[in-house]
């Protein structure tokens, strides 16, 4: 099962840190503050969070091609280097055209994984920049376990009634591909 939804009674709950839908986020060389979004998208696993947990932390990469919708919007990813099993560690995230680099924050073993982008030279449609993310794990009956997992980035695009549906429209078929995969791998 795959929920857009924002929140329900049983849903895992993706705190990404202070930074909210709403709050202020400066692009470096600007003057000008642009709200702040967070993009959640939640995928049921028919395993424990214990296996869900371990299949995340050892997760490289996605060996399958994206679709082609995102294929067409977003950069290509080449490969992951560097450690993300501990706070404060540092992993290169390369793609065609650019790379981002991910800082670890918090980890909440079988139960949230957070981390920030400390540095982003990629071009992210057409302007987006990249803030940081999360994974949240909440068990379920039956052994299975819901994966949330967040976005969060600041969009300079105007005007944001037009742009902020179709960036969450994108964002969501990111996530939907990553969870579907790491889906295939654990179940």
């Amino acid at each position: 099962m795959i929920s857009w939804a924002a929140s329900t009674k049983r849903a895992a709950t993706c705190d990404c840190g202070v930074v909210t839908d709403g709050a202020r986020a400066t692009k470096p060389g600007s003057t000008m503050a642009h709200p702040s979004t967070s993009i959640v998208t939640r995928m049921e696993f028919a395993a424990t969070p214990e296996r869900v947990w371990d299949g995340l932390m050892f997760y490289e990469q996605i060996d399958e091609s994206p679709p082609l919708l995102l294929r067409l919007l977003l950069p290509l990813p080449i490969r992951t280097e560097g450690s993300k099993s501990a706070v404060g560690d540092e992993a290169i995230c390369l793609y065609e055209g650019g790379h981002l680099v991910k800082r670890v924050t918090h980890i909440d073993a079988c139960r949230h994984y957070r981390f920030e982008i400390v540095e982003q030279n990629l071009a992210v449609g057409a302007g987006l920049l990249l803030s940081g993310g999360c994974y949240a794990l909440q068990q379920l009956p039956g052994g299975r376990t819901e994966v949330a997992v967040t976005t969060r980035y600041v969009s300079s695009k105007r005007p944001r009634w037009l742009w902020k549906p179709i960036e969450a429209i994108v964002c969501h078929l990111f996530h939907r591909h990553l969870l579907s995969a790491m889906r295939r791998k654990i179940d």
